[in-house]
């Protein structure tokens, strides 16, 4: 076995530790340089982050921009708390009445259209009823049995009193049945009366011995006409639906909305009513809350509120859309800026725009809450008596964007 001589494997050993440590060199340098790298990126960005946190966006205006905004404190403002839902218009039902003839008949004539104003005993139509016509072939007939027992006690009466005479008990005879007549007749004027003729149209049929088959149907209320299923030849009986007519008070209207099952605890019978339809743009109508339903839409969880709507003029239609606002809550005096001084981010965050020079702007980040009449309420991020751009915020947001060019 060759050896191999000391002085060489002493010469090699040295040279293996030279290489081991110039790459341990050579890697701890790298790790330094890598790590303060690093170092310097992270406090470069806690630099920006701080600069951006302490430095908000500002605008600086000209004297001739100025022109283009409105400024003005921040105020106050009392909020009402309302809660608001879409609905329809209908007819008080309360006050409709469905008008059927008081006697079966066949139908004659209709004297009343649809959306027609119709005051009370005002006729709507004609039928013509058998058992009218009964009637007054009773009455005709026994106006002809008064008049002949009439002729026939004047006529005993005379022979009584003449030298031929008669006997007492034929003109007793006489008497009774002169009596019996007339109780009969006045039976007769009286069942043809309940069927709406007055005491000139029954004097009228006696003299001429004509009957007049037609059953006048009167309307029992003042109101309109809302519902008409009447033609000539048409059969109705009484309460035998659908009615020929219905008449409804139309000075007042239901408004039937249908709101979220979690709000219905808010509502209350008698809480005023606000109410606005497409219509009439502008124009409010006023009512109560007459209702709350007690069952709730399994497929919606809503759940239908109705109030009265006084409508003197009769402007609303039944099927109008429109839309209820109803206070539910004392109002809630708060920080408030207009709705033009508020400006939504793409994000979602609101701002707003403050000064305190007049001349340089900066942006706000602020929370709101209700609105009404033009108001924002403020709930954090501006104080009473801030400067604030009240008008043209839009206008320094889109400078903020892209700054017009001097």
């Amino acid at each position: 076995m060759k050896r191999v001589p000391m002085k060489d494997s002493a010469l090699k050993s040295k040279r293996t530790i030279r290489g081991v440590v110039i790459v341990a060199a050579i890697a701890i340098a790298a790790t330094v340089f890598l790590s303060s790298c690093g170092h310097s990126a992270s406090a470069n960005e806690r630099s920006s982050a701080t600069n951006s946190t302490q430095s908000p966006p500002t605008v600086d205006l000209a004297s001739s921009q100025l022109n283009s905004i409105k400024i003005e404190p921040v105020g106050s403002f009392a909020f009402p708390v309302e809660k608001e839902a879409v609905g329809n218009i209908d007819y008080d039902e309360d006050l409709s009445v469905q008008v059927f003839p008081a006697y079966q008949g066949t139908i004659i004539k209709t004297l009343a259209e649809l959306g027609a104003e119709v005051q009370k005993d005002q006729p709507l139509y004609t039928i013509k009823s058998p058992d009218l016509i009964q009637a007054e072939s009773n009455l005709i007939g026994a106006a002809a049995t008064y008049e002949l027992t009439t002729k026939e006690l004047a006529r005993a009466k005379d022979l009584y009193t003449t030298s031929v005479g008669v006997p007492q008990r034929e003109l007793e005879q006489a008497i009774s049945d002169q009596q019996t007549a007339e109780g009969a007749l006045k039976a007769a004027r009286d069942a043809v009366l309940v069927f709406g003729k007055t005491d000139a149209e029954i004097d009228q049929m006696i003299a001429s011995r004509k009957i007049d088959p037609a059953l006048v149907v009167r309307s029992p209320i003042r109101g309109k006409v809302t519902y008409k299923n009447a033609q000539p030849g048409f059969f109705v009986q009484p309460g035998n639906a659908p009615a020929p007519y219905s008449v409804a008070d139309v000075s007042l209207k239901w408004m039937l909305a249908n709101v979220p099952e979690s709000e219905s605890g808010f509502f209350h019978l008698g809480q005023p009513v606000a109410v606005r339809t497409l219509a009439y743009d502008g124009r409010i109508f006023k009512g109560q809350v007459s209702k709350i339903y007690e069952s709730v839409d399994p497929n919606t969880h809503r759940v239908t509120i109705r109030s009265d709507i006084t409508d003197p003029r009769n402007d609303l239609r039944p099927g109008m859309l429109a839309n209820f606002v109803i206070r539910v809550d004392a109002p809630v005096q708060a920080t408030a800026i207009p709705a033009n001084g508020v400006v939504r981010e793409p994000d979602g965050t609101m701002v707003a725009w403050v000064t305190s020079d007049r001349r340089r702007f900066t942006e706000r980040t602020i929370k709101v809450g209700l609105r009404k009449d033009g108001r924002v309420q403020i709930l954090d991020g501006l104080q009473p008596g801030e400067l604030v751009v009240s008008d043209g915020a839009v206008f320094l947001s889109n400078m903020l964007e892209a700054p017009p060019s001097d």
